[in-house]
């Protein structure tokens, strides 16, 4: 006899434990050992199997006996063997995608982890410098106390938290702001319900304490040394903030006519408000012992050998504001632009005349999303976004929600071909080639492959291009700086190789990357600087996070920022967002579980410093 489900059957119970699951398993922390991490996964598997199978059923059993062994610390060389050749008849002979998954998952790590079983194995332990961290410190590029400075918004001590943010990054409001907080990725809260809003808090921080209104801390006594910094974006002016808290005089030059570099003329006004980077730069420019020299391009207006000889030590920040065109006939045709061009040009009060135009933007990028909402704000007909695959979109969902919201149009799994242009070099139409997914390659990104149909003509009379951008390095690398495709060479401690006291990071030594990634290596350069001289300086901060307090993790909703109407935000440039209130940030705040006291923040080294 047939029966109806029943509501709250095991099936759907099951369900729920492992909606519950997968936020454990994203929140899984850094810093734990990937083996423990493979078992785990491995018996999974084993409590999947049907039974039904030899390989799956007994032998994913034996390997997890032959994983934990080395886990603890007994196995030899001769135990990997065989776990290896067992992985291998598993894959090859299990009835299943259970046992084949399961067995390809332990075969995976022993490429992946090589070292990690080679240390278990000679030495009974992990290697060195494994252990769990702080989530959120961890994983925020610049290594700010997130526990600390949320718990001092907590108390009400907004001035004290901005001290905090500050003592790793300089830029607290434009991070605020733009930041794309890798530090909620593996909040420890989504075990409970879902990350703390992060961002959010901070930019509540600088909304009742504005950057330039919170004393700097005191610069140390003056060493008489001078030092260089090259490019004022936040990885110049980052280094110099350090530098000159450290005593050292610091020299900026920068090529436009005001300081802030991508997050000047990169990031639009609706997403950034240019007088809150100000509020930024100014505090920056408070600490003294900076001078600032903007409309100097180097090789044109003074040589780089010339700075080598006048300062101590140089610091090559230079960003990457030059946008990439494709290697393709009319590229360089009228109406056809790079984004990162494109959006300077709107930052600098030359903004085309879009109206009634189609625009096409080919990228899916943070940089190609700026450029999508911007082309919107300036009255285009349309905008179509065109990309290859679905992981060419690295921007972040909320700037991809954002531009659905204002009308931005989106197609994927389509090549782009060739642009057509007029008898007056602009461009009319591009041609697009039909896509189908294959297989996934070694870092799960999906390949494409032409399809059978065929191409077809796209007709617009402007295109975006947003594959990219690149450092301006043609006069550094003729001055003997190694580059090496377009990025300069230089190592994790940001020294540039085989140049005496001359260092360099962010963008134009990783490519184009985010403005916290930038940021974090204008701190390192500035450390390591401040040692090639013969100090180790130390930043004061005078604040602490107050005490912790126990969390009883009762699951709570995340406070989200809010932002205007849709059809409000695409009628001009003014800043999108709200600001969180009194009550939402003061219980956001008070979602956070203090990893820094209770758990893996008690342990030796566990702030991720």
């Amino acid at each position: 006899m047939r029966r109806l489900n029943e509501k709250g059957n095991m099936n759907e119970r099951i369900d729920v434990v492992l909606h519950r699951f997968r936020s454990r398993m994203r929140s899984y922390p850094p810093g734990m050992c990937p083996l423990a991490l493979y078992r785990s996964l491995l018996q999974i598997s084993m409590n999947q199997t049907c039974g039904k199978c030899v390989p799956c059923r007994d032998g994913l059993v034996e390997v997890d006996r032959l994983l934990s062994s080395i886990l603890g610390g007994s196995a030899t060389e001769e135990t990997l063997q065989k776990m290896e050749a067992m992985c291998r008849m598993i894959a090859e002979s299990a009835d299943c995608a259970v046992g084949v998954m399961g067995a390809n998952l332990i075969l995976d790590s022993l490429e992946y982890f090589a070292d990690e079983y080679d240390s278990h194995i000679q030495r009974g332990r992990c290697v060195e410098n494994v252990h769990q961290t702080i989530p959120c410190i961890t994983l925020c590029p610049a290594h700010v106390d997130v526990p600390g400075y949320v718990a001092l918004i907590k108390e009400g001590d907004y001035a004290g938290a901005v001290k905090m943010i500050r003592k790793k990054n300089p830029f607290p409001t434009a991070c605020a702001m733009v930041c794309e907080h890798p530090c909620e990725k593996k909040c420890r809260r989504r075990i409970v319900d879902d990350p703390i809003n992060i961002r959010g808090l901070k930019k509540y921080a600088v909304d009742q304490a504005p950057a330039d209104t919170v004393p700097n801390p005191p610069k140390n006594v003056s060493t008489g040394k001078k030092i260089a910094v090259i490019g004022g974006g936040p990885s110049g002016l980052t280094a110099a903030y350090f530098l000159a808290l450290m005593g050292h005089k610091v020299v900026v030059y920068e090529e436009h006519e005001k300081a802030g570099g991508m997050l000047r003329y990169g990031i639009p006004e609706y997403r950034l408000p240019k007088k809150r980077l100000d509020e930024d730069i100014r505090a920056i420019l408070s600490t003294g012992n900076i001078e600032l020299k903007c409309g100097v391009r180097i090789g044109r207006d003074i040589t780089f050998n010339e700075i080598r000889e006048k300062y101590d030590a140089v610091y090559l920040g230079l960003g990457a504001q030059i946008g990439n065109r494709m290697p393709m006939d009319n590229a360089d045709a009228e109406n056809v632009i790079p984004a990162a061009d494109f959006l300077q040009l709107v930052a600098n009060g030359k903004a085309p005349d879009l109206t009634g135009k189609k625009v096409v933007l080919i990228g899916g990028g943070n940089v190609a999303m700026d450029a999508a909402r911007t082309a919107v704000r300036l009255n285009a007909d349309t905008i179509h976004v065109f990309t290859r695959k679905r992981d060419d979109y690295t921007a972040l969902m909320s700037e991809i929600e954002g531009a659905m919201q204002e009308g931005v149009r989106f197609r994927t799994l389509l090549s782009f071909l060739n642009i057509e242009v007029n008898d007056e070099n602009q461009v009319r139409a591009v041609w697009l080639q039909p896509e189908i997914v294959g297989e996934y390659d070694m870092y799960g990104m999906v390949k494409t492959e032409h399809s059978s149909n065929y191409p077809y003509r796209f007709v617009c009379d402007y295109l975006i291009l947003g594959v990219g951008q690149r450092s301006d390095t043609e006069h550094f690398e003729k001055s003997g700086i190694p580059v090496q495709r377009g990025r300069i060479e230089a190592d994790t401690a940001c020294m540039v190789k085989d140049m005496e006291g001359v260092f360099s990071g962010g963008d134009c030594v990783t490519g184009p990357s985010t403005a916290i990634n930038a940021i974090a290596a204008g701190q390192v350069a500035a450390y390591n600087i401040d040692e090639y001289l013969g100090y180790s300086h130390k930043v004061a901060c005078d604040v602490t996070a107050p005490p912790a307090l126990p969390n009883p993790c009762i699951p709570t909703g995340r406070a989200e920022i809010e932002e205007k109407d849709p059809f409000e935000r695409r009628e001009g440039f003014d800043f999108v967002e709200m600001s969180m209130t009194y009550e939402e940030a003061m219980r956001e705040a008070g979602r956070c579980l203090r990893c820094d006291h209770y758990g893996c923040g008690s342990m030796e080294g566990g702030r991720g410093e």
